[in-house]
């Protein structure tokens, strides 16, 4: 038993085995492993590295990839279009009515028409579909073809419906001789009944006394409605259709009531929209006709009309409208804002028509985009304002240069900046694009800076100006401290700041943005801050209506801004960028000026802007963290 215990004494512990070997044992074992472990490390870093080899090379950073421009028509609904009637050349048409300014939604209508007939080698036409006289006038028609010039289209050629009444009115006399069309004596109310009430359910449907009438009645009585010997509303042509059909637009539509303005006394009568449209589609042959969900039951009347009268047949296909929540759209709406001043007009840069998002200073390529990258489907699209804002604000980001703007000026002498008074700064127009080239600003020893970027009192969670505390100008080589600053008795305002470089630190943890003096080039500005008309989403449903809705501060003024020299170069190498129907130098207006003023916002001049009075409209708001100090 002793020599057991000895024995056993002698024996240490193979931890990985647990068995009890000599000391001899375990140190061989132990070198063992150790070998083995070495190689099994080795082995794993030669993977490795083979593996490192193969493994590609980081990629440099890039920018954000754009969508293709043609992306809608090769993909989708439209491409599926074409593949239904494959034929070439193409011919589309954008048909809008000259009643009113043309707003957001036109926009994809426009992009739709026009752009799928470039794409696929073809043309479109602009047709004024004035067979409403009623609401027309003359600054409509040349606004609608200013905003489809403006994103970048050239009409193939440009007509009226009305150019076509006479070939119109031969059809209509051709239909009558078809019996396929009568002269109507009856009320709206006796109309209604016959397409069973309100709803068209509260009874069978039929036609009424009249349908019966005579090929040679119904044309005495249509040309004696040419001629003017029936008063407004007593007679009407209808096309005899199907009354028993499921679909409304068959249900005997009218194709011709009372006078139209445009052509004076030479016609008493006018076509309808159902009757008009697809005829002047087939007169000017049109391959493709696109237009918006709300005419898929018009398809059936449209292709009845066209095969009745046995003409060229066009392909009608819709897809889904474009309206953006949080506005109106609304042509009695916008007349009454205006009428009320409560905006400054029909191209007020707060509401969506197409003549106010420019003059806001939206660009066109940017509208392009957008509409390209919400694609073409049958549903409609209804968006929210922040996701266009977003689409404009990521098109700016890389389109435009930056300058120097302060909205609130205070004014910041720099005691020991004689060294660099007067010294030409090289700034970038972008940090991000080096081919916008960059420009010189001239530094002084007495500066402008924001009056949000000071306060009275120290604190450190604000990074920026303080007395006592150091913040850095942007492109200047040293940051400054303030020292001491002076106030208006009257007013309490801070009227100047005393500072002096901090050369001591190197690295300010903030930097912001500054302006040297009037004489060395800065340039007064009236600043127009926009922001959203309406305090809700969905104005329409506001209490008391949509003018109860308004935001008070839908537009902020800063009279007393002021911009970097920077901005007359800005000015000169207008527009930023070239694209669309601003594709070169010196074409586009006063809002294709336009640059992102360093953590503030992106800008446009405006309209009203004068040599002598630069005015700015904020386009929209730089993404920013709201809490950021």
């Amino acid at each position: 038993m002793v020599d057991l215990a000895e024995s056993t004494a002698k024996l240490q512990l193979d931890e990985e085995t647990g068995e009890m070997v000599s000391k001899a044992e375990l140190k061989k074992r132990l070198k063992k492993r150790e070998k083995a472990k070495a190689k099994e490390a080795a082995k794993s870093e030669a993977k490795s590295e083979e593996k490192a080899k193969e493994a590609p090379k980081p990629k440099a950073a890039t920018e954000e990839p754009t969508i293709d421009p043609n992306n809608m028509f090769k993909t989708g609904f439209l491409e599926d279009v074409f593949k239904i009637r494959p034929m070439k050349p193409v011919f589309t048409r954008f048909p809008p009515e000259p009643n009113g300014f043309l707003h957001i939604g036109h926009a994809k209508a426009i992009t739709v028409n026009f752009g799928f007939a470039r794409y696929h080698g073809g043309d479109c036409y602009l047709r004024y579909d004035d067979t409403n006289p009623e609401a027309e006038e003359q600054v409509f028609f040349d606004a609608i073809l200013e905003m489809v010039e403006w994103l970048g289209f050239k009409p193939y050629k440009i007509t009226y419906s009305s150019d076509n009444f006479q070939k119109l009115y031969n059809l209509a006399e051709k239909l009558i001789g078809l019996d396929k069309a009568y002269v109507c004596h009856c009320s709206d109310t006796e109309i209604k009944l016959q397409r069973g009430g309100e709803k068209g359910t509260a009874g069978p449907r039929y036609r009424c006394k009249h349908a019966e009438q005579s090929i040679e009645e119904n044309l005495e009585k249509f040309r004696d409605m040419r001629d003017g010997k029936y008063k407004p509303q007593a007679a009407f042509l209808r096309m005899k259709q199907d009354i028993a059909d499921g679909n409304p637009q068959m249900w005997d539509l009218a194709a011709y009531r009372k006078p139209h303005y445009r052509t004076g006394d030479t016609w008493k009568i006018y076509p309808t929209y159902d009757f008009t449209h697809c005829l002047c589609d087939s007169f000017e042959g049109i391959t493709h006709s696109l237009c918006t969900t709300e005419f898929v039951q018009s398809r059936v009347s449209y292709e009845w009309l066209n095969r009745t009268l046995g003409v060229y047949e066009p392909m009608q296909r819709e897809y889904g409208r474009l309206s953006i929540t949080g506005t109106i759209l609304s042509k009695r709406k916008i007349l009454k804002l205006v009428e009320e001043k409560i905006v400054r007009g029909w191209n007020d840069p707060r509401l969506y028509t197409l003549i106010g998002i420019k003059r806001r200073g939206v660009p066109p390529g940017a509208i392009l985009e957008f509409v390209n990258e919400l694609g073409v489907t049958t549903a409609n699209s209804v968006i929210e304002i922040k996701r266009f804002d977003q689409a404009i604000r990521k098109y700016l980001e890389r389109t435009v240069p930056r300058l120097m703007l302060i909205l609130d000026p205070v004014r910041v002498v720099i005691k020991d900046a004689d060294e660099l008074d007067g010294k030409a700064l090289t700034v970038p127009f972008s940090p991000k694009e080096p081919k916008m080239g960059s420009h010189d600003v001239a530094f002084t020893k007495t500066v402008y800076i924001d009056r949000s970027d000071f306060r009275e009192e120290a604190d450190p969670s604000f990074f920026r100006l303080a007395p006592g505390k150091t913040v850095g100008l942007l492109q200047v080589p040293h940051p400054i401290k303030a020292v001491s600053f002076t106030k208006d008795d009257d007013t309490g305002d801070v009227t100047e700041i005393q500072a002096v470089f901090d050369k001591e630190t190197k690295k300010p943890k903030a930097y912001i943005q500054w302006v040297p003096t009037e004489a060395a080039g800065t340039r007064k500005a009236e600043v127009r801050v926009y922001n959203s008309l309406f305090k809700s989403d969905n104005p329409n449903d506001a209490q008391g209506g949509f003018l109860n809705d308004i935001n008070p501060e839908s537009e902020v003024i800063y009279p007393d801004a002021m911009v970097e020299s920077g901005f007359d170069e800005v000015k000169r190498r207008a527009p930023w960028p070239e694209a669309a129907g601003e594709s070169e130098l010196g074409k586009g207006g006063p809002e294709s000026v336009r640059f992102q003023a360093m953590r503030i916002a992106y800008f446009a001049m405006d309209s009203d802007s004068t040599d002598n009075h630069i005015i700015l409209n904020r386009i929209v708001a730089l993404k920013e963290d709201s809490g950021k100090s």
